[in-house]
């Protein structure tokens, strides 16, 4: 049956008995790259209109419906209107610094795809930290957000820049222990263990309910964390125009929004892996015929389906919740959302070395 695993094996059989290894592995790193570049194009293109068709559906509306039939290349068109438009440098502003920030975004975002396994036996790199590099790359990316509010000159640029890094350096704690509180019971960091020590069972499922707890605080704070509404106070148009990317247009203003869109997909794969069980199929116990009707279906689809539901659930957030204020915000992190995490995270402690989870 097709799969990206068996795609990737053949073009690996096929460069090496062409060529020798060394050229191979070059060979195959370079078409890792455009793979990666070409899923960040194609995520741009699908996860926009996504939102579009999803925002209209919950606002019972057309939504995009000239540009191609049904508005199928609605995307495209704002990518070509993108691309032609002129990039601008306010007269003020760090030249340097103004034109890094959004390269330091979409490098970050590229770095993150490393680790994570999108099929089975198929991904970059299956780094036995995964989960740690994931958390440690992924803050790298607040600076890119400060030094293209700093650089900007520009006030409202500035006091968005200054929103995010509050918001994203606080909710990194609440994702971080929600994070711990699965790998507790694994007792592995790497991605492709976190996946096959639920072969007999999703951690959402039997992880009692701090698996529960844990998958409701990683979403709520990997919505902040990518600057999402109800948490977009970087970004509130009704108070700081367009916040950190205010002076960018072009192509530079397209990079900081594809970045957002390809994070948020990377924060759901992750959390696709972790409580979802990754490209593994769903299985139900000693169902030895329903288990293997689900083998049937291919990794790569497994892990699709499961990562764009999350990302419903997270554009389902901005579409049903109101913006929340900068201190309401905070307050939800520090006074609510940590303490609970923590004390999550003994509890779940003491499951695992009680033994008592599937």
């Amino acid at each position: 049956m097709w799969s990206l695993q068996k795609i990737a094996n053949t073009i690996h059989e096929w460069l090496n008995t062409t060529f020798n290894s060394t050229i191979a592995t070059t060979i195959e790193m370079v078409i890792a790259g455009v793979a990666v570049i070409t899923l960040f194009a194609l995520l741009g293109l699908v996860l926009v209109l996504m939102e579009r068709r999803i925002a209209a559906w919950m606002q019972i509306r057309l939504g995009p419906n000239r540009v191609g039939p049904q508005g199928l290349l609605q995307s495209m068109a704002d990518t070509i209107k993108l691309l032609v438009k002129e990039g601008l440098t306010p007269n003020g502003a760090d030249k340097f610094l103004f034109n890094l920030a959004p390269f330091i975004a979409m490098i970050v975002a590229m770095l993150l795809m490393a680790p994570i396994a999108f099929a089975k036996d198929f991904q970059l790199w299956d780094l036995n930290i995964g989960v740690l590099y994931i958390s440690s790359v992924s803050s790298i990316m607040v600076i890119s957000i400060l030094m293209a509010g700093w650089s900007s000159n520009n006030k409202y640029s500035l006091m968005g820049a200054m929103r995010s890094g509050a918001q994203i350096v606080s909710y990194e704690l609440s994702a971080g222990l929600a994070i711990l509180t699965i790998i507790v019971p694994i007792g592995s960091l790497q991605f492709s263990e976190i996946v096959q020590s639920q072969v007999n069972g999703w951690w959402i499922f039997k992880g009692h309910i701090p698996a529960i707890i844990a998958f409701v605080i990683f979403m709520i704070a990997v919505t902040a964390e990518t600057n999402r509404a109800p948490f977009d106070l970087a970004e509130a148009e009704s108070e700081l125009t367009a916040g950190f990317h205010t002076e960018y247009s072009g192509m530079k203003f397209a990079l900081f929004f594809l970045s957002e869109y390809v994070n948020v997909f990377i924060v759901c794969a992750v959390g696709a892996t972790l409580f979802l069980g990754g490209w593994m199929p769903f299985h139900i116990g000693h169902w030895e015929s329903f288990n293997h009707m689900m083998d049937y279906i291919p990794s790569s689809v497994w892990f699709f389906g499961k990562t764009f539901a999350l990302i419903f659930l997270i554009m389902w957030f901005r579409w049903t919740f109101p913006r929340l204020r900068i201190d309401q915000l905070l307050n939800l992190e520090w006074k609510y959302l940590l303490p609970i995490s923590m004390f999550n995270l003994l509890l779940m402690t003491a499951l695992a070395i009680l033994g008592w989870y599937f």
